[in-house]
């Protein structure tokens, strides 16, 4: 088996904006005349898309909103947030992200993003940071039924390679995920790819337990060992 292709979760690897998210979940509740609860955005949004967040959060409250009406928060959020980054004279990048993007692409790997965020989002913070250039696939929120933890995001980034290149012939066990929340994890897993933790949003020994390899910043991580590894599977 060889590594042939590396997929990025977004928010919580690419980006440290969580924080922000958090915010504007918030002040959704607030305009829902609910009150912000503590752990709820940690229990119902890290690692998911909007549409799942709010859904689940609302739910819960007892608030049952038809898809309409969730569209319309989920555009107004995305509103937000995008005046929220237009706003920051820097963006808050992870440190090392840029090196390791190029040290990939030297080796001939594919590059992507599977995320919950929406691709208007994702499209604004890669071309500003500058580093849209690395990645041949984007997979969103916004072209997905199902959020993480379900696999379906990292299937379709698979077959969205092979369209790009049919001489490719990547399969799920070709791919290596990079995951920050417990339900990337489980997702990239359930579609059958091996997964790197990142412990940028919960602590290392969870990342430790759930996934493979677990790191602590981008270039902990040995490019070279971890192909050993893939080449030494059956």
């Amino acid at each position: 088996m060889t590594l042939k292709a590396i997929l990025f979760d977004f928010n919580g690897v690419i980006i440290n904006d969580e924080p922000i998210h958090k915010e504007l979940v918030d002040e959704i509740l607030l305009r829902e005349n609910l009150r912000p609860s503590a752990g709820e955005f940690q229990e119902f949004c890290l690692g998911r898309s909007d549409r799942a967040c709010l859904s689940n959060i609302l739910s819960r409250r007892g608030r049952m909103v038809l898809d309409d009406y969730l569209d319309r928060l989920i555009e107004i959020k995305s509103r937000s947030y995008q005046q929220r980054i237009e706003q920051l004279e820097t963006l808050p990048i992870y440190s090392g992200l840029t090196d390791f993007l190029a040290k990939i692409q030297a080796k001939g790997l594919k590059i992507g993003v599977v995320t919950g965020a929406l691709g208007s989002e994702v499209a604004l913070i890669l071309k500003r940071a500058g580093i849209a250039s690395y990645f041949s696939v984007i997979v969103a929120g916004d072209d997905l039924k199902a959020s993480k933890p379900q696999p379906d995001g990292y299937l379709l980034a698979v077959e969205r390679f092979n369209r790009l290149d049919m001489t490719l012939q990547l399969q799920p066990s070709n791919c290596l995920a990079i995951e920050d929340t417990p339900a990337g994890i489980q997702a990239a897993k359930k579609a059958g790819m091996q997964v790197v933790g990142i412990a940028n949003t919960y602590p290392f020994h969870i990342m430790q337990r759930l996934a493979n390899w677990a790191i602590d910043y981008l270039w902990d991580l040995e490019l070279e060992r971890i192909e050993r590894v893939f080449s030494q599977s059956r």
